[in-house]
């Protein structure tokens, strides 16, 4: 099939010289050739998607405005909340909930002519860096399907890649879009700290994550933070300001900018990612762009906070799955049977391990050795990343150290598999800005991404380097 852009789509249908019917259908007939060996959804909503595309086209028709977005198919992560839609975050303990609302970034989707398409898989509850951690199985990586697409949001990376839909939308609480978007070849975005409204979002880690866009271009992904940031005031988390304007910022050029380079940055990258990292500061300084040596010297215990600080949220937002509100019961002889026994059958494994991980380092005993030391180091990352920006204006790293790898290979060794977001958690932990563009190709040939990372609220620098570098390929 023909992948078209975010903003082709909406172009062409909202002129009428393309029907949203007909790019539904497209996307449609893409599903039913490779969703068996992609396995990119949870929940596929053709006849919803069909009767919306209709409306679309009604609409334009009848010389109504269809919006920004108009005709344009997006796949959902199934952690947003959809009305009346299954919503199961990849868990059995949610199966059959039906949330009695819409997420904001949904709503705001809907409202600018947006086409959904289906909700995605990923890692339960988000807890996973390669899409292997869903009880409905695994998503393989459409570019070659012996290997994952990354994760947690894998699905919604695997959807665009595969050309299921235009674009879609991932959850980040520590790279879970910038990495599947490295490994899938696709432009993911991670905007700052509540810059999107975090409301419909099934809470994972409270105080980092953050939901962004996959597409295929970077100016597509202007356009669709465009639509989804702005104030929430049903969000307490929410900045009290409007949505950035983005999509004149990608084509500005770096002429005069100051790009990064971390000089103490972690070891464990594969040749070919450094390779084209260098790449990606050459192009930069061709085009005109000046390149400053930067230090982060706390960057390598990002990972160490993180794995305390995440699951201790997760251990709290997770307690409300109890058998008794939501999805899963398993009856037994009294309540706190009943408790145990749905929460063994509901959770999986990794899941499991991230509360016990996240109670252990709450515990009275152990908070202040644990939690209380990995809120100090996540403070000391914040400090490190405002020196660096006082010198630089935006820096580059890898996204992720490998290209995708085969799937099985780290389900063994979680330690390992954890390292495949050394990169991406410290934005996280700081509440900034970043984002993954494909920059050429690594080992077997497959994509790989380079990581813009800007200070908070720093997404029109951050977008003015991600054009340029999507611009010099």
């Amino acid at each position: 099939m023909t992948k078209r852009s975010v903003i082709d789509v909406a172009g062409a249908v909202a002129r009428g010289e393309l029907s949203a019917a007909a790019v539904l259908e497209d996307n449609l007939k893409a599903i039913t050739a490779r969703e068996s060996e992609v396995h990119a959804f949870n929940l596929v909503m053709a006849d919803a998607a069909r009767e919306r595309a209709a409306q679309i086209d009604a609409d334009v028709k009848q010389g109504r405005n269809p919006g920004r977005l108009a005709g344009v198919t997006i796949a959902l992560k199934d952690n947003m909340c959809t009305r009346g839609v299954d919503t199961t975050c990849s868990s059995k303990i949610l199966a059959g909930w039906k949330p009695p609302y819409d997420a904001t970034v949904v709503r705001r989707l809907h409202d600018e002519g947006a086409v959904f398409v289906g909700k995605t898989n990923l890692d339960e509850f988000a807890m996973g860096s390669s899409t292997e951690n869903s009880a409905f199985g695994p998503t393989r990586n459409p570019l070659d399907t012996s290997r994952v697409p990354g994760g947690s949001s894998g699905g919604s990376a695997a959807a665009v890649a595969a050309g299921f839909a235009t674009a879609s939308l991932g959850s980040d609480t520590g790279g879970s879009i910038r990495q599947p978007a490295a490994l899938c070849g696709l432009v993911g975005v991670k905007p700052t700290y509540g810059l999107v409204s975090r409301l419909g979002l099934v809470a994972f880690a409270s105080s980092l994550d953050q939901i962004g866009p996959f597409t295929t271009s970077v100016a597509d992904a202007a356009l669709l933070l465009e639509v989804i940031a702005g104030h929430d005031p049903l969000d307490s988390t929410s900045l009290p300001q409007p949505a950035p304007q983005l999509t004149a910022e990608v084509s500005r050029g770096v002429q005069g900018m100051r790009i990064g380079r971390v000089v103490d940055m972690p070891e464990g990258c594969e040749p070919e990612v450094l390779a084209q990292l260098d790449a990606a500061f050459a192009a930069l300084q061709k085009a005109g762009a000046t390149i400053v040596d930067v230090k982060l010297p706390s960057l390598g215990y990002g990972l160490t906070a993180y794995y305390l600080i995440a699951p201790a949220e997760a251990s709290s937002n997770l307690a409300r799955y109890d058998g008794v509100r939501y999805g899963m019961r398993i009856d037994a002889a009294d309540l706190n049977a009943m408790y145990d026994a749905t929460r063994a059958a509901g959770f999986g494994d990794e899941v499991k391990r991230r509360i016990m991980l996240g109670t252990y380092a709450l515990s009275a005993g152990y908070y202040d050795a644990y939690y209380g030391k990995a809120l100090k180091v996540r403070r000391l990352i914040a400090d490190d990343f405002a020196a660096a920006y006082a010198s630089c204006d935006a820096i580059l790293t890898p996204t992720s150290p490998t290209v995708a790898f085969k799937i099985g290979d780290k389900t063994s060794d979680p330690l390992t598999m954890y390292l495949c977001d050394v990169f991406t958690i410290p934005t996280n932990l700081a509440g900034h800005a970043a984002m993954s563009v494909p920059y050429g190709t690594g080992a077997h040939g497959l994509p790989v991404g380079v990581q813009v990372l800007a200070p908070a609220l720093g997404e029109a620098a951050m977008f003015r380097v991600a054009g340029a570098l999507e611009a010099s390929l």
